[in-house]
């Protein structure tokens, strides 16, 4: 597990960002519990009904919560939008400790060159209430895991 190499670094109160693979029922003891911070996982069909759950609460979403227009740097070459929906109401359902929200994404990419379009959803939870991070926040958070 991810636990012993953070045991050396100050991370109270910051949200750590974790794949799919990560999100592990213990880990999120970890993170809240003994070291009095927050996560956000990705989640896929680790841990097995957790990803089935979000899905059929998000099948029948309405308008996002909020949406990102990005374009990328010119080296990049696509036009990117994400949309995120955001919800408390499952907190409570879960069956996975500390859960503040869950959300999914759906990210629509345009590629400048080609034209060629792409779509892709992604699932996730975290420990944050909507006071500690706004739907705008978990995108940003969600967004930036790669970039630290």
């Amino acid at each position: 597990m991810a636990a012993p190499l953070l045991d050396t670094i100050d991370i109270q109160g910051k949200t750590i960002t974790a794949d799919a693979l990560l999100a592990q029922r213990e880990f999120a003891h970890y993170l809240v519990q003994q070291r009095k911070a927050h996560y956000h996982f990705t989640v896929k069909a680790n841990p097995p009904t957790l990803l089935a759950d979000i899905e059929l609460y998000c099948r029948n979403r309405q308008q996002p919560d909020f949406i990102d227009h990005a374009v990328t740097p010119p080296d990049h070459g696509w036009i990117e939008t994400r949309k995120i929906w955001i919800t408390t109401e499952l907190k409570n359902y879960l069956n996975f400790p500390h859960i503040g929200q869950a959300f999914i994404i759906e990210r629509h990419s345009i590629d400048k060159k080609t034209g060629k379009c792409s779509r892709e959803i992604a699932y996730g939870i975290t420990s944050c209430s909507p006071r500690d991070a706004s739907a705008q926040k978990v995108l940003s958070t969600n967004r930036a895991h790669w970039s630290y």
